[in-house]
């Protein structure tokens, strides 16, 4: 009978421990990803209250599910793992088989591996976002789609370039800081290049009125850059806010056209003058 009972009390021991320690193992386990989740949403909104521009918001929220995520599973990959060794299940020998295939997957599937960690450094770096216009890997387009294993681009054309991320070597990323607006106009060697650039100055002070908005630093008339075949370059130049420029230096070509023809300057062309002689 005190066997039975010895017995039965040590039965009973294990079977507690059976049950009882996965469980508190599971507990404390979600109740630290609750804790880490919590940081993270603090983080998150400290850092979303420190940015302006609706792309950072994307990224900071980006970020935020990714770290949730890695936080989680981690976790997960933890618990499984005590709960085995607590059962006395043999966790060496399985994580050293889990190890050789992992092995024997990453051999395969190197490219998924760089492709996905490399997204993660080009959104930790705050590289480039979603709506941005830039230029990878010989294409140029505006970033449709973005996540960790491949960039989507849409160009002018309305063809979409899927990127992997991987092979993103040099990245021009046309949205961050002025973009450059240049003009040049070609008028013969006979006017008078103080007139010249007086005019266009007007022109340029037209366009700065008209789109004060995007302009960043004004437009100005520089004078004399060259000196070809059919006349004096004269350039102007200045800034604007990003992807801007194309529709500023439109404008500025025909309010400087316009300018100049009110004056009576034309713009200079390559031509040839021919002269006849006629023999006695």
């Amino acid at each position: 009978m005190k066997a039975w009972i010895e017995n039965f009390l040590t039965e009973k021991q294990e079977i507690l421990e059976i049950i009882f320690v996965p469980v508190l193992i599971i507990a404390a386990g979600l109740i630290l990803i609750r804790v880490a989740n919590a940081l993270i949403d603090s983080l998150t909104k400290a850092r979303l209250n420190r940015v302006s521009r609706p792309f950072d918001h994307n990224r900071v929220k980006t970020m935020e599910s990714l770290l949730k995520n890695v936080v989680k599973y981690g976790l997960y990959f933890i618990m499984a793992v005590t709960i085995l060794d607590r059962l006395h299940v043999p966790v060496m020998a399985i994580l050293s088989t889990a190890g050789v295939l992992g092995v024997a997957v990453a051999f395969g599937a190197q490219s998924l591996c760089r492709d996905i960690i490399t997204g993660f450094f080009i959104l930790l770096e705050d590289q480039y976002l979603v709506g941005e216009y830039i230029e990878a890997q010989g294409v140029a387009g505006y970033v449709e789609q973005f996540n960790l294993r491949c960039t989507h681009l849409r160009d002018f054309d309305g063809r979409l370039h899927i990127l992997p991320n991987g092979g993103m070597t040099l990245v021009t990323n046309h949205h961050r800081g002025s973009c450059r607006v240049m003009v040049e106009l070609t008028v013969s060697y006979e006017e008078d290049i103080g007139k010249v650039v007086a005019v266009l100055q007007e022109a340029c002070d037209a366009v700065n009125e008209e789109f004060k908005e995007i302009i960043r630093d004004k437009i100005t008339a520089l004078g004399i850059v060259d000196l070809t075949a059919a006349g004096m370059v004269v350039r102007m130049m200045g800034k604007s806010q990003p992807m801007e420029q194309w529709g500023l230096e439109r404008a500025l070509r025909k309010k400087g056209k316009e300018a100049l023809a009110a004056q009576g300057i034309a713009i200079a062309y390559p031509h040839t003058q021919v002269i006849l002689e006629e023999k006695a």
